[in-house]
């Protein structure tokens, strides 16, 4: 009774005192490691969120924790005002992992999404010689960016966009996966496509097969920059280092975060080439926080736990394990599985939110995106043992859904 008590303390005082912009499961959550999450009664869960891929290297890595621990004694925040002895290895350590020449970092993921959006206009009107205040970017329905004005821009989905007008001009949406229509959507006006490699807010929606590829030969053949927000896809989650390289694409601009911050910080960063680069100039962006020592050297950590501990490849092992079970069960109350590496998405012909819940009884968390769609996404560190409680906790989960 006095744990149950404690929940309802926490979740009360969060109601009462927040802004009601979530429904969140009741999971009051005190401590988490690896794949797993404490309730404050010491209860664990299976963690299939990962914080929306932010905590890919697993909750409270070791490595990662001693970078923070390490930096934070010395310095965590100088402002670009000045230069710190971090931002320099950190930009060289990410633009090498990814294969970019230059980097610009930010801190959310939606930042991110805005400096390339800046970069892209900017492009328009310096090299493509678009007419003023009249570039375009070409958007995909069912998307989602993040939440600032812009990014609701150019987003379809009515819940996000709802009775916060006027938006920003400027994004033009096509059906995802519609070659055609993005053949038709592109003018001299054009300066740039943004997509996501896989959907993921939207349901887990994986492209047509050849799809990217043909988007990007369309984007070179109109000089028109593909832009690929990989900020939940990337660094290792779909299998490889970012959900293009299925398609053998090297996007003009590569948005990532999430992982980069290591689940401890949050860290993003738009990576082009040097000849785009330049065409941010000094007072054009900028940011307090982008590219603080505290941040940096969390990165680097990042970095350096995805790579030495090969997590790309154990995502595409472990995501092809977990849905080869889930095609196995047979579950009249799911439609179909979809996705990439350990980004899948479970059709429900029953409440996504309702199997939701009876996950969380059964000591799994996992995440309703949209009426019918689950998602599960657990950190890149999961072993057969814990794939094997996650199946066995959805087969009986969906058998009580029916």
């Amino acid at each position: 009774m006095q744990e149950i008590d404690r929940t309802a303390a926490f979740i009360e005082l969060e109601e009462r005192y927040g802004a009601h912009n979530y429904q969140p499961l009741d999971l009051v959550v005190e401590r988490a490691e690896g794949v797993w999450l404490y309730d404050v009664a010491g209860k664990r869960y299976l963690d299939c969120v990962s914080a929306y891929s932010a905590v890919s290297q697993g909750h409270c890595h070791p490595r990662i924790r001693a970078a923070l621990i390490e930096q934070a004694g010395k310095l965590s925040l100088s402002s670009r005002a000045m230069r710190n002895d971090k931002l320099g290895p950190f930009l060289q350590r990410l633009t090498e992992f990814c294969g970019y020449e230059s980097a610009l970092p930010m801190n959310t993921g939606v930042e991110a999404v805005e400096t390339a959006v800046k970069l892209a206009r900017r492009y328009a009107y310096e090299r493509k010689h678009v007419a003023p205040n009249a570039a375009e970017i070409v958007v995909f329905e069912n998307n989602f960016h993040g939440r600032t004005t812009a990014a609701i821009s150019a987003s379809t989905t009515e819940l996000y966009r709802h009775d916060f007008g006027p938006f920003t001009p400027g994004f033009v949406p096509v059906p995802f996966g519609d070659f055609d229509a993005l053949a038709s959507a592109l003018n001299e006006r054009t300066c740039a496509i943004l997509i996501e490699p896989v959907q993921g807010e939207g349901g887990v929606i994986v492209p047509p097969p050849g799809f990217l590829k043909r988007a990007w030969g369309l984007c070179r053949e109109h000089r028109v920059l593909f832009m690929a927000d990989e900020i939940q896809t990337g660094l290792g989650r779909t299998g490889d280092l970012f959900a293009c390289d299925h398609d053998g694409v090297k996007p003009d601009v590569m948005i990532v975060g999430k992982a980069l911050g290591g689940g401890y910080y949050p860290i993003s960063a738009i990576l082009a080439s040097r000849e785009l680069m330049e065409l941010f100039g000094p007072g054009d962006h900028g940011s307090t926080f982008g590219g603080n020592p505290l941040a940096c050297a969390v990165g680097v950590a990042s970095l350096d736990v995805i790579e030495s501990e090969n997590l790309p490849a154990r995502a595409r092992y472990a995501g092809a394990r977990l849905m080869r079970g889930l095609r196995e069960l047979a579950s009249p109350a799911i439609s179909e599985v979809r996705g990439r590496g350990l980004l899948i998405g479970l059709e429900l012909t029953v409440p996504a939110r309702r199997v939701a819940e009876l996950l969380l009884e059964r000591g799994v968390v996992a995440k309703d995106t949209h009426a019918t769609v689950l998602r599960i996404a657990p950190p890149l560190v999961i072993a057969d043992a814990e794939i094997d409680l996650l199946l066995e906790a959805i087969a009986a989960a969906l058998k009580a859904a029916l």
